[in-house]
C-alpha cells in the first residue's frame, strides 16, 4: 500500500503509470466522487494486487472464495466496486490477494444510524465485525424504549457481523441525560427492570451483545454506574455475549469535567468485557477550529487506559468527520459538521489546497465562501486513517471502532484492509 499525496499537475493518468497500478484500480480503490477532480493536497490509496482471478461462466463468489481458501467477505473488502454485493460476470477480473502484509488482527465495530444509506451498508458491511445500530433509549423506571433497527439487524447477520444493541441515555430531545442515569442507578427496581428487558431483547431479537453509551455521568454515580454494568454483564456471560461501554476519553483517574467524572476507568474494566474509547471530538462544533482526533492526544488517552484495562478488552475510536468552522473562531458560532468526501469535494469547489498537520496527523484547509467569509475544515484522509489503525496495532488493542458509518470514506476502509486482518462477526 501506498499512499500519493496529489502535486499540481497530478492526474489518475499519470498516477496509474507511475505506480504500475490500472486507473480502474485506482478509481476503484478511492470511489473518487469525480474521478477528473483531484485536489492538490488530496491523498490516492494505491493498492497492489499479486494475485487476480478472472471470472468463469458459472462462477460465483462463493466458489472463488472456496476455491482459493480465502472468504466472500475477503472478496468483497478486496474488490470495492462490488459494494458488498455478490454479483459478478464472466469476465471480470477479480483481487484475490494484495502484496499488503497485514500487521495484525482487529475486531472492527461501527455505529450507525436506522436511517443510513442501505447501499452504503452493504458496501461497508464486510469491513464490520460488529454494527451498532444506534440508539435505544429508556425511561427513569427503566422501560426499554423500541428502535427501528430491523432492517440492519437483519443485513447484519446475512453479511456474517454481529449485531449489537446500543443503549443510551438520550432524552426526548435527543441530548445526553445526566439526570436520566441518575434516576436509573437510584432505583434498583428501575435497574432489574431494564436489564430485564435488554436480556429479553437479545433473546429475541438476535442481537449479539450490548453497548452501553453512558455519558455526562454525574461523579456521584461513577461506582453506581459500573455496578449496573456488572449486573448486566452477569445476564449476557450466561448467554455468552459480551458487554461493551462507550467511554469518555480521560488521561487520568480524577480528570475534571462532566463528561469524564461519571467514568471510573478502574471500575467499569471489571465490570464489561469490552470498552471504546471515544477518541475524538476534540476538534468539535462548539469549539475551536482544531483535529478532530489528533494522534498526541489520542496516544495519551490510550496510555492512561492501558493502565486499568488489558489491550484486548479495547476498541479505539475512530471518526468518521470532519467540521467546518467560520472564522473568526467566536464562541457560539458552531462549525457544521462535514463528511470526508465531501471535504476534498468543497476544497475543489472552493480552488483550496489542502495542508497536512504533521503532528496532529490531519488534514485540515482554509476558504473563502460565496459571503466572502473564511473557513477552516479539519477531516481526515488515507494518512490520519492509517495513523490510528497503527495505533491500534502497535498497542496491540482488540480493535477499532468508528464513529459513525453513514457518510462514505473508502479510503479508509482501503487503509483498514491493507493493515489489519479483520475478526469475523457473528
Amino acid at each position: 500500500m501506498d499512499i500519493h499525496v496529489v502535486q499540481p499537475g497530478d492526474t489518475l493518468y499519470r498516477l496509474a503509470r507511475q505506480y504500475g497500478v490500472s486507473m480502474d484500480r485506482l478509481i476503484y480503490d478511492n470511489q473518487f466522487p469525480d474521478p477528473s477532480r483531484l485536489v492538490v493536497g488530496q491523498t490516492v490509496l494505491v493498492r497492489y494486487p499479486q494475485l487476480t482471478y478472472t471470472v468463469k461462466e458459472g462462477d460465483t463468489l462463493w466458489s472463488i472464495a472456496r476455491d482459493h481458501a480465502t472468504t466472500v467477505r475477503s472478496l468483497l473488502r478486496g474488490n470495492p466496486n462490488l459494494k458488498g454485493k455478490d454479483l459478478i460476470y464472466p469476465g471480470q477480473v477479480l483481487v484475490i490477494q494484495y502484496r499488503d502484509r497485514p500487521q495484525g488482527k482487529l475486531a472492527v465495530g461501527g455505529y450507525a444510524y436506522p436511517w443510513i444509506d442501505r447501499p452504503l451498508l452493504t458496501a461497508l458491511l464486510p469491513y464490520q465485525s460488529r454494527l451498532i445500530p444506534f440508539a435505544h433509549k429508556f425511561t427513569p423506571a427503566g422501560e426499554l424504549l423500541p428502535l427501528e433497527d430491523q432492517s440492519l439487524r437483519s443485513a447484519a447477520l446475512q453479511a456474517g457481523v454481529s449485531p449489537i444493541l446500543c443503549l443510551a441515555n438520550l432524552d426526548e430531545k435527543d441530548a445526553f441525560s445526566s439526570q436520566l442515569v441518575h434516576q436509573l442507578l437510584a432505583s434498583d427496581r428501575a435497574q432489574e427492570a431494564l436489564i430485564a428487558a435488554l436480556l429479553e431483547a437479545v433473546d429475541r431479537e438476535g442481537y449479539r451483545g450490548v453497548d452501553v453509551d453512558f455519558e455526562y455521568v454525574y461523579g456521584q454515580d461513577a461506582e453506581r454506574y459500573a455496578q449496573f454494568l456488572s449486573r448486566l454483564r452477569e445476564g449476557l456471560t450466561a448467554r455468552g455475549f459480551p458487554l461493551s461501554a462507550a467511554l469518555a476519553a480521560k488521561t487520568s483517574d480524577d480528570q475534571p469535567g462532566r463528561l469524564y467524572e461519571g467514568h471510573d476507568y478502574r471500575l467499569i474494566a471489571q465490570a464489561v468485557d469490552y470498552a471504546l474509547l471515544m477518541t475524538y471530538d476534540w476538534g468539535y462544533a462548539g469549539g475551536p477550529p482544531m483535529a478532530v482526533s489528533p494522534l498526541p492526544q489520542v496516544r495519551e488517552v490510550l496510555e492512561y487506559a492501558l493502565t486499568r484495562f488489558r489491550p484486548d478488552q479495547l476498541f479505539l475510536g475512530i471518526p468518521n468527520y470532519g467540521y467546518d468552522w467560520p472564522l473568526p473562531y467566536k464562541e457560539g458560532n458552531l462549525a457544521k459538521s462535514i463528511g470526508n468526501q465531501q471535504a476534498v469535494s468543497l476544497a475543489w469547489d472552493r480552488h483550496a489546497a489542502i495542508r497536512f498537520d504533521e503532528t496532529a496527523q490531519a488534514p485540515w484547509f482554509r476558504y473563502t465562501s460565496e459571503d466572502g467569509r473564511e473557513h477552516e475544515v479539519w477531516f481526515e484522509d488515507a494518512r490520519s486513517a492509517r495513523a490510528k489503525v497503527e495505533l491500534a496495532l502497535e498497542y496491540g488493542l482488540h480493535g477499532v471502532g468508528y464513529w459513525n458509518l453513514d457518510r462514505p470514506f473508502p479510503q479508509g476502509w482501503g487503509v483498514l484492509s491493507a493493515l489489519a486482518n479483520i475478526a469475523p462477526g457473528i
